[in-house]
């Protein structure tokens, strides 16, 4: 083609997928399953040379969400990131946020030049202390407008089994969060449009701390009446907290907030909610961490939130407890009783 420079030509022929998927857990599991479900082509990232093998084999995660079955006609599952990426101009980064690194290891700033990329990953970066848009932000330096947050009340469990599920696509740039929406977009996923790029990622961090206090409660036999009430209190903080990082308005009481806070909870699927009963019986942390085969994303994230509300100074009582019991070694009996005190 006259004026087109044939690098340019061959770039765009090598993007034969709608979205690249990058993680191997359920999350992933459930998102390769939805974008299929609704026609799209995608190319996948598994680093888990196991489960690569699986799934280009069998159609099947063996170790997250077994029983789901996946449509190779239209996955392309892959262990080379590189042409991972480079198959399309969407990229969905959904490992654990303390394996994103080591997933993107090898990826150099030029292969994610001019992508949209997708975060669907609540926690904190471990080392770089920060979420993973202020992560894509330093490292990649990825112009803010390029990323979409991923967020909403979602276990990957019920969204595999086409439970009606709201996900809240944020971004600086509307248009682009709407273009990735429509990818998701079916009879059982209902789309929301946010601008609150700090804010939902942010809250949606901040729910894993709140579920782990909901946890270490019902395993020191609190009932639903106190929960109810500590949830209660820790939207209020939500609130708090995210209002000082980005001063915009916002209802606390949308579903990536506070829906995004009930469901983590609650829930039985909820690791962090799990990872804080096992503690509330008296495991210790660091063994109740070895316990769980999944990442529970609060326990970084209390460290992050603590650190930051060191300047920001926000009343964030319940995530202070918290990062107490994680790391000074606080009694959770006596930081329940006095945390207790405090709530309204």
């Amino acid at each position: 083609m006259p004026g087109t420079d044939h690098a340019d030509v061959k770039k765009a022929e090598s993007r034969i997928a709608d979205a690249t998927v990058v993680g191997s857990g359920s999350w992933a599991t459930a998102m390769a399953m939805v974008l299929t479900a609704n026609g799209h082509r995608i190319s996948w990232y598994i680093d888990r040379p196991e489960i690569f093998r699986h799934v280009r084999r069998y159609g099947r995660n063996p170790h997250y969400l077994p029983a789901v079955e996946l449509d190779l006609s239209l996955i392309n599952p892959s262990d080379d990131i590189h042409s991972a990426t480079e198959a399309s101009d969407v990229i969905i980064l959904v490992t654990p946020a303390a394996y994103l690194k080591a997933a993107l290891e090898q990826v150099e700033n030029a292969d994610l030049e001019g992508k949209t990329v997708c975060s669907g990953i609540k926690g904190i970066i471990p080392g770089d202390n920060c979420v993973t848009g202020e992560y894509l932000i330093r490292r990649y330096l990825i112009p803010d407008e390029n990323i979409v947050i991923i967020t909403g009340p979602s276990h990957a469990e019920e969204v595999a089994m086409e439970k009606l599920t709201y996900l809240t696509f944020a971004s600086r740039n509307r248009e682009r969060a709407a273009s990735v929406a429509s990818l998701y977009s079916n009879r059982w996923i209902i789309t929301l449009i946010s601008e609150d790029f700090i804010g939902t990622e942010y809250a949606a961090v901040m729910k894993n701390i709140y579920a782990i206090a909901a946890g270490i409660a019902n395993g020191l036999a609190y009932g639903d009446n106190f929960i109810a009430v500590l949830l209660a209190n820790a939207a209020g903080e939500m609130s708090r907290f995210v209002s000082a990082m980005s001063p915009l308005k916002r209802e606390i009481t949308e579903s990536p907030y506070l829906g995004d806070l009930l469901v983590t909870g609650y829930s039985q699927f909820s690791r962090n909610r799990n990872l804080g009963f096992m503690i509330g019986k008296g495991y210790a942390v660091r063994n109740a961490l070895l316990e769980m085969n999944q990442v529970a994303e609060g326990y970084f994230a209390s460290l992050r939130i603590h650190e930051v509300n060191e300047k920001l100074q926000a009343d964030i009582p319940i995530a202070e407890t918290v990062y107490r019991i994680l790391y000074a070694n606080s009694n959770p009996v006596q930081e329940l009783k006095s945390l207790s005190k405090k709530l309204k």
